[in-house]
Order: C-alpha cells, then structure tokens, then sequence
C-alpha cells in the first residue's frame, strides 16, 4: 500500500518513537558508574541527572498542552526526534568538549529530554485519531514498544560494553541516535490523522473544572510512580535477591521487569480488552500493591525479585488504559488533555523514585522501607478509580 495513505505507517512509526522514548530513559543510567569514575561527578549530582531529564519533559508536556494543536502534530513529531537525535550526538561530544563535563551530559539530557516528552505528549493522541479498530488494544501495543525498546537498549549496550570495553560508550550513543534520525524521514511521510476531528476541542481551562480529569490525573500520577519507582530500583533487588554479580544484576532485574511489562501490555492487547476498563485496572493495581509488599516484606530475597516482576506485569496496563479511559469518558478533550494527563504521569515518574529513595535513605538506606512505603503508590489507582465509579455513578 502507498505509506503516505495507509495509517499502519503511522502506527509502525509511532512504535519506532516510543522505542526512542525508551533510548532515552534507560541508556544513561547504564554509564552512572562510569561517569563518577572517569569524570568524578558524585553520585548525588548524578542522580540530579533523572531529575532534569522527567522535568524537561514536564515543562515540555505542558507547553504542547497549549501549543501544539496550533503548531501542528507533524512538525512538532518531526522536531521531538530530531531533539533526541541531537542530544544521543551531544552526549557522544560534549562532556569532552566542554571544560565541564558535568555541563556536557546537563545540556545533552535536556536536549534528548525535549525530545522524549514531545514524543510522549503527541503520539498518544495520534494512535487514538488514526482511523484503527479497537483503540483500547491499539494503545497497549503503542506502549509496549516502550518495554521492548528497554530491553533492546539495555541488552544491546550492555552486550557492547562488555565485548568492546565501558570506553566506547560514545559510539553506542552515536548508534541510538540513528534511530530517531531515521524515523524523521518516515514521520515526514506517513499520513497523519485529523485530531481536532471533534465539533468542539476542550480548552484547558474547561479541563481543569471537569471532576474526572482530575481524577484521571490521579490515576496517571500513580500510575508514573507504581512503574518508575520499581523500575529504578530493580536493579538492587535482583543484586540482593540473586546474590549475582551487579553487571547481571543491573541487566536482569530491570530487563525482567521490562519484559513482563510488555508481556502484559501485549495482552491487554489481544485479551484483556475484553474485561470493562475500570475493573482491570482496579484488578492490576490491587495485584500491584501485593507485589510491592511481598518485595518489601518477604524475608526470602529470590520472593523478592518476583515481587519485582509481577509489579512490572501489573503496572502495565496503567499508562495506556488510563489514556484510553480519558479518550472515552472525555469527548473533545484534544491535544491539551493527553499533554497534561502525561504531566501528571511523569510527575509520578519523578516523584516516586526520589520518594522511595529519601525514605530509605532515613532508615539507614533500607531500601525495603522505601519499597513498603511505595504501596503507597499503586494505592492511588485504587482510591481514584473508586472516585471514578462514584462520579460515573453521579452523572
């Protein structure tokens, strides 16, 4: 078929985004330890790091919240890998080049970081206007090209890294950022859906008074924290629970959580959309809550790291089934809607780990008191989607 009539491009070249968005997340926290050790930048500045990389794509979310539906979704698709692009090349040159290389990997994250919340912002709204049966499965998919996309970007860099040594981590960058570079030109081809196809378009003050966006917000608020909180911290429980060595460590634990992740996002998919919205994420974030507290409370460290994986499985219908839940219970809620509903959920993304990390840290780095005060999260689904019914219930 012509790629620029058949919307299955789009969705093959939204998929190809969101394996970008996952190259962005995951690829530089394979190179912390490199970078105290041959930049001596300590582990607190490093850690500053995740924060400026989900704050940029914060400030990012909300400028397309009111911007991009009068920009354009192409042009703007197009710049947020071409930001990702650059700041991959800008992380290969610039901490060598500058005096500081702390400034370097500081101007290279936000700029890749522009480009992950683009992405994040536009290309959920672009799967739910394309011209496709079954939304619901069609965004689950979408979302589990972001799992695989962490596999294949923590499996491939590793396997580079222990083959060719940690000193050609400049080239593996320059290799990921090919992939956004390649996708600029079947972005700039595919066709793209009509997304303001509604009589009317929300604005967002008209969101910000509608009770179920708020509610909506505080499923995806949850829904960040529940996923990042697990997935940064993965790496420690598979160190713990299986007592291996922390290179194998660092690549099974988030790796295993990534996988089932996707596992379940592909389900949902072909299954689960069977079963009415609300009741499976009710259903995922009660099993995610049991999985955070058998993490946190068992004293056999291997239960642990299968607390470690059920939450990933649990946590993946999250994201994607409260963007469905927004497109159907808000008609006309556009551009603005999603960007925000993704402000809210890489609010979580930040805020959770840096939570279950400052708890720890004040029980004398007991990362399982951080880990059982970070039930808490998963708990939030639970509390909005009973809001939820009882709004439904009320209108």
């Amino acid at each position: 078929m012509n790629i620029r009539k058949n919307f299955r491009h789009t969705v093959y070249a939204s998929y190809i985004s969101y394996i970008t968005q996952a190259a962005v997340n995951n690829f530089l926290p394979l190179l912390f330890v490199m970078f105290n050790q041959d930049y001596n930048i300590s582990l607190g500045r490093i850690g500053l790091l995740v924060a400026i990389n989900f704050c940029t794509q914060m400030c990012v979310d909300l400028l397309a919240a009111k911007y991009a539906a009068g920009i354009g979704y192409r042009p703007l698709v197009i710049a947020s890998h071409v930001f990702a692009a650059l700041g991959f090349v800008a992380l290969a040159i610039l901490p060598d080049l500058l005096p500081d290389a702390y400034a370097g990997l500081c101007i290279s994250i936000i700029l890749y970081a522009i480009g992950g919340g683009l992405s994040e912002a536009l290309v959920s709204p672009i799967i739910e206007f394309c011209p496709l049966d079954n939304k619901s499965s069609e965004m689950s998919l979408l979302h589990s090209f972001y799992c695989w996309g962490s596999v294949l970007v923590i499996l491939v860099s590793t396997a580079i890294f222990a083959a060719f040594g940690m000193d050609c981590w400049r080239y593996v960058a320059l290799g990921w950022a090919l992939v956004p570079f390649l996708n600029i030109f079947y972005f700039s081809v595919v066709p793209m859906p009509n997304i303001t196809q509604d009589e009317k378009t929300m604005s967002i003050p008209e969101l910000l008074r509608n009770k179920i966006f708020w509610v909506l917000a505080l499923l995806m608020l949850g829904a960040g924290a529940a996923e990042l909180t697990m997935a940064q911290w993965a790496s420690a429980f598979a160190e713990t629970g299986l007592g291996v060595p922390k290179l194998v460590g660092d690549v099974a634990g988030p790796c295993m959580f990534a996988i089932l992740m996707g596992i379940s996002r592909v389900f949902h998919a072909k299954v689960g959309h069977k079963i009415p919205l609300p009741k499976y994420l009710m259903i995922s974030s009660i099993v995610c809550v049991g999985s955070y507290l058998l993490a946190a409370l068992s004293q056999i460290p291997l239960l642990s790291l299968v607390g470690c994986g059920i939450c990933g499985f649990s946590v993946g219908a999250m994201w994607p089934g409260v963007y469905s839940l927004a497109s159907e219970k808000i008609r006309g809620g556009g551009t603005a809607m999603f960007a925000l509903l993704a402000l809210a959920g890489d609010t979580g993304c930040s805020s959770g780990p840096s939570v279950t990390g400052y708890v720890s840290k004040i029980f004398d780095n007991d990362l399982s008191i951080g880990m059982l005060v970070a039930a808490i999260f998963p708990a939030l689904l639970i509390i909005g989607l009973l809001m939820f019914k009882r709004l439904k219930s009320n209108t």
